[in-house]
């Protein structure tokens, strides 16, 4: 018996040996196999045609990918699955690249080039004669080359999961719940609400931009990817161009229209607080803040500019009464509203400062679920640019549009699993 223990154990130990020596040769081949970016460069063509980055890799990675969906954006992928960027050196801040972002994702690598004002690249990208290192050709280019080659070109989304707007709603043709829903009635009318609008332009910005001009388009691409991608979902909008619309009206046409859902989307500003940034969504309720106190107090003033009518003053009272008999609404839009800030955060990257509730006048006169999104600050810079941008808006729509589809999703399976234990109790 000890003899045949004593067999057994130097049977393990050269097999273990082994194994082991496998593994070191799979590490070391791995380790082999990993390509290091260790710099990038961005430098002014011999031939004065615009520039040229340089990306100085270790070796070529597998390949590589240039979208271009604004005129002062440029973004470009590397794909590779052993990419080391540890000891990565970035060229320096110019007025030409005022931003460059990295971004480390499950594949590789990816870089956004903001450019500056009035600067526009045409971009192609080539390896270099020596093999390792990847040349992206910027070309000046007029303002109309570039918004032929930018036009319909959907920007990428970096986030821990790499997906881009490409793959945004890639999920929906997978998800065999939803396709057999699409005949099942629940949730079919839906009213985007774009604030403000022709007399009332609504919070100014930096640089002269207005609120009114920014939620516009906004609300209207909205709009185009719940026709989309929801085609059985109606969608009425309260204002598709630069038409002023009285605040007690648009509540009242999500009431006519029997609308599921009420979003009246927004812009925020504080002229005195230029750093103050971040989205906010409210539903109807007390002011539980001083900032939702704010908003309250700038969105209700729009009523001043509908033949001198003073804003609606809703009593503690009132909205208790309203808390009481519309708690389902309520329930609803807090869920609604914690949708589209949680989209804002996780897949745009934006601040979110919060669920919130206050007593707005547009969201009293909707007998349905309602929320008011706040997009962001136009009294800050960056917001601005960012809200103002072709990139931008249409990030924050499809972060508007995820959080309407994933919630409707949700409510119909509840109310088709409601129904299958009405019918297995009878």
């Amino acid at each position: 018996m000890v003899k045949i223990l004593s067999k057994m154990k130097r049977v393990f130990i050269f097999v273990f040996f082994i194994l082991a020596g496998v593994s070191i040769s799979f590490v070391s081949e791995k380790a082999s196999a990993q390509t290091a970016l260790e710099r990038i460069s961005a430098n002014e063509r011999s031939d004065g045609k615009g520039y040229v980055v340089r990306y100085h890799l270790s070796q070529m990675v597998d390949s590589s990918k240039i979208v271009q969906s604004a005129p002062d954006l440029i973004q470009m992928k590397l794909y590779s699955n052993y990419l080391d960027t540890l000891n990565l050196r970035m060229p320096p801040q110019t007025d030409t690249f005022p931003r460059i972002d990295i971004h480390k994702t499950d594949y590789g690598f990816g870089v956004d080039f903001h450019l500056g004002e009035d600067i526009f690249f045409k971009s192609t990208t080539y390896p270099d004669q020596n093999g390792r290192h990847l040349l992206l050709a910027l070309e000046w280019a007029t303002p109309t080359e570039i918004e032929q080659i930018t036009r319909g070109v959907e920007p990428i989304v970096w986030n821990q999961t790499d997906s881009g707007i490409e793959d945004f709603f890639d999920d929906l043709d997978d998800d065999d719940t939803f396709l057999r829903l699409r005949n099942h009635e629940g949730f079919n009318v839906i009213v985007l609400d774009a604030g403000h609008g022709g007399r009332d332009p609504g919070a100014r910005g930096v640089n002269g931009v207005w609120e009114k001009d920014v939620v516009l388009p906004i609300t209207l691409k909205v709009g185009e990817y719940i026709k989309q991608y929801l085609p059985e979902v109606e969608v009425v909008y309260t204002r598709t161009d630069d038409t002023f619309v009285p605040l007690g009206e648009r509540g009242l046409i999500a009431t006519r229209a029997k609308a599921d859902l009420f979003i009246s989307i927004h812009a925020n500003s504080a002229e005195n607080s230029p750093s103050a940034h971040g989205t906010e969504t409210f539903f109807l309720g007390l002011a539980t803040s001083q900032s939702a106190l704010e908003v309250m107090k700038r969105e209700n003033s729009v009523v001043e500019l509908e033949n001198g009518n003073t804003s609606l003053d809703l009593s503690e009272e009132e909205l208790l009464i309203y808390e009481l008999t519309n708690a389902g609404n309520m329930a609803i839009s807090e869920r609604i509203a914690t949708n589209i800030e949680n989209q804002f955060k996780n897949r745009v990257n934006r601040r979110s400062r919060g669920v919130k509730q206050a007593p707005l006048e547009a969201l009293w006169h909707a007998s349905t679920p309602a929320v008011l999104v706040e997009l962001g600050f136009l009294s800050n810079s960056q917001e601005a640019r960012f809200l103002t941008s072709e990139q931008g808006q249409t990030l924050m729509a499809s972060a508007i549009f995820r959080a309407i589809r994933d919630f409707k999703l949700e409510y119909e399976r509840s109310l088709r699993q409601n129904n299958r234990n009405q019918a297995s109790n009878e």
